[in-house]
C-alpha cells in the first residue's frame, strides 16, 4: 500500500496495479520491487473503494496546489505524508494502534488487516487460485499452507456434490 503510485491505479476500471512495497533500511525508506514475479499483479478494487480513492485523490490534490507542489504525477505517492515522502511503516502501525484504541477495536497489526481479507474471501467462497493471485503468492500451496485451517466444510460439500450427481 505504502509504495503505490497514483500511475498504478485505473479508478474508471476499478483496478490497481502492485509494482513496489516500501522498505526500510537503517538509513532510510526505499522502494523495492515484489519478492516474486507473482508479487506483481492486478487487484480488482470494490467500488466504495474507488469512490474512497477518487476523494482522497481530490484531497492530495487540493494539498498539493496549496502547498505549491502542483499537480499529482503518475510517480505521485498515493498515501505519503504532506510534503510527498513515504511513509514509515512502522509509523503507519503504531497510527493504526492509536485508531484501534480509540474506536475500542481489538488491537490487531496493521498487517493483520491482510488476514482478514483472506478469511473474509475463504469464507465467502471464492477459490484459492483467485486468493493467493490477490496476495501475491508465487503458487497457491504456499496460500494453502498458511490459511487452509479457514477453509472448513469443503469435505461436506464435495459428498453433497457427488449425492448430486449419482441421483
Amino acid at each position: 500500500m505504502l509504495g503505490l503510485q497514483w500511475g498504478d491505479l485505473d479508478l474508471d476500471a476499478g483496478t490497481l496495479r502492485v509494482e513496489r512495497s516500501v522498505e526500510e533500511t537503517r538509513s532510510s525508506l526505499r522502494l523495492k520491487s515484489p519478492k516474486t514475479r507473482a508479487g506483481r499483479r492486478n487487484i480488482s478494487l470494490p467500488p466504495d473503494t474507488v469512490a474512497m480513492l477518487r476523494a482522497h485523490k481530490v484531497k492530495q490534490l487540493e494539498l498539493r496546489l496549496v502547498l505549491g507542489m502542483g499537480n499529482i504525477e503518475r510517480d505521485t505517492l498515493v498515501f505519503s505524508d504532506v510534503e510527498g515522502r513515504m511513509l514509515n511503516p512502522h509509523a503507519v502501525s503504531r497510527a493504526w494502534r492509536r485508531v484501534c484504541d480509540a474506536k475500542q477495536f481489538p488491537r490487531v497489526s496493521f498487517h493483520a488487516l491482510r488476514h482478514t481479507h483472506v478469511s473474509v474471501l475463504i469464507r465467502a467462497g471464492v477459490d484459492v487460485l483467485t486468493i493467493s493471485r490477490r496476495l501475491g503468492h508465487a503458487k497457491a500451496s504456499v496460500t494453502l499452507d498458511v490459511y487452509g485451517h479457514l477453509i472448513g466444510g469443503a469435505d461436506a460439500a464435495a459428498a453433497k456434490a457427488i449425492e448430486g450427481l449419482l441421483k
